[in-house]
């Protein structure tokens, strides 16, 4: 075990211990539990928890070892854990006879190899009756002849939470790797970016990336950028001070021009919670080119500003329609500003409930969106590009630069 611990190299102070025994143990345990209560001759002197498991014993002997060779104490709140499945193929027949006697406790289920696993073999010794356990096994059994065998030893260490924001100055790159019909459509991701040097840096080999919200492809994100946190699954190394991080999030910023990243920190697994709350409520503000079909002038948009907590109905959009369930949504656009160029252009600045389409505000997504900004100008218009210019989400917290 400790051999194992030491090659897979992990970074810990601390370990937790988990053994798994073999499930027929548990047949026998239930052999002895019933000639101590033979012997004791007196109901209710004893009960079942007055007979200590096997499973205990093994631990109170091994952790000071695994203590004294691994330099490190063994704690049940630790981090880091080591787990151990034994077998014991001699005896695998010992627990088959419940099968006939709690049917009920052995179904097969998908991923389970064998239905005698550990807990269905508890629920059939709950429920088997003494006299029924004595007529199918021998309460005095064959000593093994052989011993118990390590099957699985594994290491693990729970998550690393890290959070930051990130910026997209790209109109080519996707937040999350782009693959249709098993085909990758572009060579990288903000979410690639990001966590390849965080997960090298904590010696992990997959992670979790979460944000508030995305954008499009197409779609830059501008200002102080938008909120995102990677849970960094099963890392080898999980002490990294605030410098370590700061100095990797320049290394990212350096070694791209398509995104940047700030306030990059370590995080609690509850914080995470933080970034997805109160969804429904958040504000996002956006800058939209706008194509108009008609000439206009300045005077043809200024009414626009006008317009305040603007209800929109939006059908689940055309381009999305293959991964949400068709649904009319109800947002809000708070305000509008606008910014003339010339007879067929103007920038439209928006504030928006957290949710809504705005492309298909725009044109209108062949009449899903109502009321839309074609509508409401009274003639045909596309966008042409837009930009997430704020996340309004007061997380994580703002790290001096």
């Amino acid at each position: 075990v400790c051999g194992k611990v030491d090659s897979a190299d992990y970074q810990y102070s601390s370990l937790v211990f988990s053994v798994s025994l073999p499930p027929q143990l548990l047949v026998r345990e239930h052999a002895t539990w019933l000639l101590v209560k033979q012997e004791a001759g007196q109901p209710g002197s004893l009960t079942k928890d007055d007979v200590l498991q096997l499973k205990e014993v093994y631990k109170w002997l091994t952790h000071p070892l695994l203590s004294e060779e691994l330099g490190v104490p063994v704690d049940g709140k630790s981090l880091f854990e080591v787990s151990v499945i034994f077998a014991h193929p001699e005896t695998d027949g010992d627990c088959h006879f419940l099968a006939s006697v709690c049917r009920d406790c052995f179904r097969p289920t998908k991923n389970k190899q064998s239905v005698f696993t550990r807990m269905a073999v508890v629920k059939a010794l709950e429920k088997i009756k003494d006299d029924d356990f004595r007529q199918q096994f021998c309460l005095w059994p064959e000593a093994p002849k052989t011993a118990c065998i390590a099957e699985e030893i594994q290491c693990s260490h729970t998550p690393v939470y890290v959070a930051g924001r990130y910026n997209k100055f790209s109109r080519n790159l996707p937040q999350t790797p782009w693959v249709i019909d098993g085909e990758r459509k572009m060579e990288s991701s903000v979410e690639e970016l990001i966590a390849e040097p965080l997960t090298a840096m904590f010696k992990s080999d997959s992670f979790n990336f979460s944000s508030s919200g995305r954008e499009d492809v197409d779609v830059r994100t501008l200002g102080y950028g938008r909120p995102f946190a990677i849970e960094v699954l099963n890392p080898h190394r999980w002490s990294c001070t605030q410098e370590e991080i700061t100095e990797l999030q320049q290394q990212i910023n350096k070694s791209t021009d398509k995104i940047r990243v700030r306030d990059l920190q370590i995080v609690t697994r509850e914080a995470v919670g933080h970034m997805k709350e109160g969804e429904e409520e958040k504000t996002k503000c956006y800058s939209a080119l706008i194509w108009t079909q008609r000439a206009i002038e300045r005077s043809d948009i200024n009414f626009l500003q006008d317009m305040m907590e603007l209800k929109l109905d939006q059908k689940t959009p055309l381009r999305v329609l293959h991964r949400r369930p068709l649904a009319v949504r109800f947002r809000v656009i708070h305000s509008m500003k606008v910014d003339y160029i010339d007879q067929h252009h103007f920038r439209l600045y928006l504030k928006t409930q957290a949710g809504t389409y705005i492309k298909e505000f725009v044109h209108g997504d062949f009449g899903r969106t109502k009321p839309n900004l074609g509508i409401l100008m009274k003639t045909t218009v596309d966008i042409l590009e837009l930009d997430v210019e704020s996340v309004d989400v007061d997380w994580p917290p703002r790290l001096d630069e």
